[in-house]
């Protein structure tokens, strides 16, 4: 536990931070003020946002200096499973506990439950898989 607690676990979760704050910008902003889809709001913030991650992610982070199509893959393929899981898991999770409160609200609880659920799984699939070389 000791390993996982450390320096670059703070450089990521200072990188989130700022990931979030974008990335939020970016969900709430497109669902709430331009209507889009609840889906075409959670991807666009991790499309863009994962953007920024791994760069963030890559030079900041954990420090990685490998230059390679393959990692870039892996890391597109983190992103996909991490999204794919947390808000397949967020959605059913919120209209189940919410079902007497209107679309909107469940739609807006199952997106902040898919940001912290994607944060932790993202965490562990940037740190063994897509960077764990050096």
């Amino acid at each position: 536990m000791k390993t996982i607690l450390n320096a670059q676990f703070l450089r990521f979760v200072f990188v989130g931070i700022v990931n979030t704050l974008f990335g939020t910008f970016v969900m709430f902003g497109l669902y709430n003020y331009f209507h889009c889809s609840y889906f075409f709001s959670t991807a666009m913030n991790y499309i863009l946002g994962s953007i920024l991650s791994f760069f963030l992610n890559k030079y900041f982070t954990f420090q990685n200096k490998n230059k390679s199509v393959k990692q870039i893959l892996i890391f597109i393929f983190n992103i996909v499973i991490c999204y794919s899981l947390a808000y397949s898991i967020a959605k059913p999770i919120a209209n189940f506990t919410l079902v007497s409160f209107s679309k909107s609200i469940q739609d807006n609880v199952s997106m902040l439950i898919g940001m912290i659920l994607f944060t932790i799984l993202n965490y562990f699939g940037q740190k063994f898989l897509v960077f764990a070389c050096k």
